[in-house]
């Protein structure tokens, strides 16, 4: 553990590094529980980071960068800015408005990204791991109930990164955890992603309005850019007349994942060609949002003094699908006293 610089608030923030006998390493801090670093080898054996984030704290505290951040309650985007539950409308902060109509994003202005979570190195059998805790009190950000989290990051020797999520609470609340990592295998800050191939294990998404709320159909990805089942480079049809690709101002959507039967599965697969380094995300989640970073604007200096303009990262953020308590046809997300949540997704490297 070492110093990453002190909050708006007055708060210390702390790094933790896990680490491998093979030098691949994570660094992540309990503000936000935010991935900072993350080292894997190429085909050739050369360790790079190849995540995008900041140097300290202060720049994760002062913008809605979400680089690396643990997201909730509710990741992602709520229409309107409300739900309904138990015949009640509850009202929580617009902090989005894409397409000039506002939403509520990523847990609000004040989400599970911007707070100080309790963290601990543990011993785990699967390797170095580091557990964050943080309450969530009722009515933070306007959710009701005291929210109950704790999220295991362990380093695998596989590699992988594993996050296990769990949550309990004292009053029906919607719950969507995920991991806002942007990657580039490339290496942060080695230009865009666009050469990238993904594939992704999905035949269908969730479609979006213009201020990219689902639209409630869960529509198939033949015949159309979504179509990931076989490797595409994200650059490939990225700009094509698609009205679903210019509502994004690229990918930003939520694909369906197939039947995941509580297991953890195979999500996605990506692969930087010239390094050769490979991605494999699996997650018992139903869902996973492909973003490419299309509203990064370079206007705020990285890691090593790199500026992350449009397209050099792109996450794959396992979730429930986007605006669930107002799509009565998506899996519900709404968790109970006596429930617990448990999820795990899991970020895999090699080589090809």
């Amino acid at each position: 553990m070492k110093p990453f610089g002190v909050t708006a608030a007055g708060k210390a923030a702390h790094l933790y590094s896990l680490e491998q006998a093979n030098g691949v390493r994570v660094e992540i801090t309990d503000f936000g529980g935010a991935v900072v670093r993350l080292f894997v080898p190429d085909r050739t054996g050369r360790l790079a980071d190849v995540v995008l984030g900041f140097d300290s704290v202060e720049p994760y505290a002062a913008h809605q960068s979400y680089f690396g951040a643990l997201i909730g309650r509710v990741g992602n985007r709520l229409g309107g800015g409300q739900f309904a539950l138990e015949g009640r409308t509850y009202a929580l902060a617009q902090n989005n408005q894409p397409a000039g109509r506002p939403c509520h994003l990523h847990g609000g202005v004040r989400g599970f990204d911007k707070v100080l979570w309790q963290a601990e190195r543990i011993a785990a059998d699967a390797g170095p791991a580091l557990r964050l805790r943080y309450r969530s009190p009722d009515g933070e950000e306007g959710y009701p109930g005291n929210l109950d989290v704790e999220v295991r990051y362990t380093l695998t020797a596989a590699p992988a990164l594993r996050i296990d999520y769990t949550a309990t609470t004292d009053r029906p609340t919607p719950v969507n955890l995920t991991n806002h990592t942007y990657f580039n295998l490339a290496g942060e800050g080695a230009g865009d992603v666009l050469a990238h191939e993904v594939t992704l294990c999905a035949s269908r998404y969730t479609p979006v309005n213009a201020g990219l709320i689902p639209t409630g159909e869960i529509a198939p990805v033949a015949g159309t850019p979504f179509e990931f089942r076989t490797p595409h480079r994200i650059g490939e049809r990225i700009a094509q007349p698609h009205e679903q690709l210019g509502f994004g101002s690229g990918y930003d959507h939520n694909f369906v994942l197939e039947a995941r039967g509580g297991s953890v599965s195979l999500a996605a697969t990506v692969c930087e060609p010239k390094s050769g380094r490979l991605l494999e995300v699996l997650t018992t989640e139903p869902g996973v949002q492909f973003y490419t970073g299309n509203f990064l604007d370079g206007a705020i200096p990285g890691k090593s003094g790199h500026y992350y303009g449009r397209r050099t990262g792109f996450c794959l953020e396992t979730q429930h699908f986007p605006d669930s308590p107002n799509q009565p046809a998506f899996p519900s997300i709404i968790l109970r006293p006596g429930e617990t949540l448990r999820s795990t997704t899991e970020f895999r490297f090699g080589v090809r």
